[in-house]
């Protein structure tokens, strides 16, 4: 019997993509005087290439930008330090978050998150989204001292929520941090389809987080 249904974040609960190219054509035009000489959709697209999905850490992806670009008029420490306090301003929840968490909780599987990066940003990012209050336990990587695809961190969340692998499935998008790690620590997979990756074997796939019931349903 499934007890509880475990998250990945970014690009699984949060629109990455949405909200990363929401937020650079914000940062553009909030320092227009800094980056005019830098075409909008050109400052936006070349970041994204950069970023490497979220695994290039942003100090590098502005160091690379300011080099390229010749950006003068302000330092990549303060394109970073904007980076951090105005990312959770443009976060895009994928749709039907709020109903699927609701609706979870309402059948009374414990919910868990587990997510890489650093504590506050990513904090910032949940509270943005107003999803914090559904998890029973939230771990980040930074303040755990240990990250994806480690499976000791999915192993500490089970701990903390009182289940076994076997009681519990977990969602995500990555094939290695979240499908195979998952599967590793002994719990079902379920792979937030991302075309990036192309095709990733899991034991379920979903497009929709709707698609979650069913998936539970049949477990």
């Amino acid at each position: 019997m499934m007890k509880a249904v475990l998250f990945d974040l970014d690009g699984t609960l949060l629109n990455r993509d949405a909200s990363l190219e929401k937020f650079l054509g914000n940062q553009h035009s909030r320092l227009y005087q800094s980056l005019a000489h830098i075409p909008k959709e050109t400052y936006i697209s070349r970041f994204i290439e950069l970023d490497c999905r979220g695994y290039v850490w942003k100090d590098k992806v502005y160091a690379q930008l300011s080099d390229e670009f010749s950006i003068k008029e302000i330092t990549t420490e303060d394109l970073l330090l904007d980076y951090l306090d105005e990312f959770s301003e443009h976060c895009v929840p994928f749709p039907n978050l709020h109903s699927v968490l609701r609706q979870l909780k309402n059948r009374h599987f414990s919910l868990g998150m587990i997510t890489n990066g650093y504590e506050k940003f990513q904090m910032d990012n949940i509270k943005a989204l107003r999803i914090g209050s559904y998890f029973d336990t939230i771990l980040v990587s930074e303040s755990e001292g240990i990250k994806k695809p480690d499976t000791e961190i999915f192993h500490r969340a089970l701990q903390r929520l009182q289940v076994s692998a076997d009681e519990s499935i977990y969602v995500g998008d990555h094939p290695e941090n979240d499908v195979k790690a998952a599967e590793r620590a002994g719990m079902k997979a379920v792979w937030k389809i991302d075309n990036y990756w192309g095709q990733v074997e899991a034991h379920y796939r979903i497009d929709n987080l709707l698609e979650l019931e069913a998936i539970l349903s049949e477990i």
